[in-house]
């Protein structure tokens, strides 16, 4: 299968990073194409809710940024990867922007399974990111393969790794 992560933490060796590397080398591992995507290194937008896109657009974005290179790998990818921090109780803005940008497309049409990779150091701060997810996954059709959260001690463990293989074995 395609896999597209999209992975929202600015930290270049942080744990949400490390979560989305972990589950590239299972993926991989397991004979899957793996596209690992740091959207905090790229200049998204969020949606001006301009609606060009449904109308003169005709399901293309009127804003021309780095989008557009995520776009054609929404195209091909039969699975969604979101990993994103923690930050005030949901995602990161460097996530929101391109999930934001998904609009244009309504959904991504070959995207058949999701799953989504969190990271904190508060507890309790995962309710927000996760009912926003499976709004978007249910929203969309797609199928939940599941969710890794990882709290301080929880975090670059064995014990996660583990979780993030068990997603991939339900693909």
């Amino acid at each position: 299968m395609k896999i597209l992560i999209l992975q929202g933490s600015p930290r270049a060796n942080g744990n949400t990073t490390w979560m989305a590397e972990e589950y590239k080398k299972a993926a991989e591992a397991a004979g899957h194409e793996v596209t690992l995507v740091n959207v905090s290194r790229k200049k998204i937008a969020g949606c001006l809710a301009c609606e060009y896109c449904h109308g003169k657009g005709e399901g293309a974005c009127v804003q021309k940024d780095d989008m557009q290179e995520i776009y054609p790998l929404l195209a091909e990818a039969e699975v969604l990867v979101l990993a994103s921090p923690i930050y005030y109780f949901t995602l990161s803005a460097q996530i929101q922007a391109p999930i934001q940008r998904f609009y244009s497309l309504m959904k991504p049409a070959n995207v058949k399974k999701t799953a989504l990779l969190l990271s904190s150091y508060s507890p309790g701060v995962y309710d927000a990111a996760i009912a926003e997810y499976k709004l978007i996954a249910g929203f969309c059709g797609y199928e939940d393969t599941g969710i890794v959260t990882a709290f301080l001690d929880e975090q670059k463990t064995d014990e996660t790794k583990q979780k993030i293989v068990g997603l991939v074995n339900k693909l």
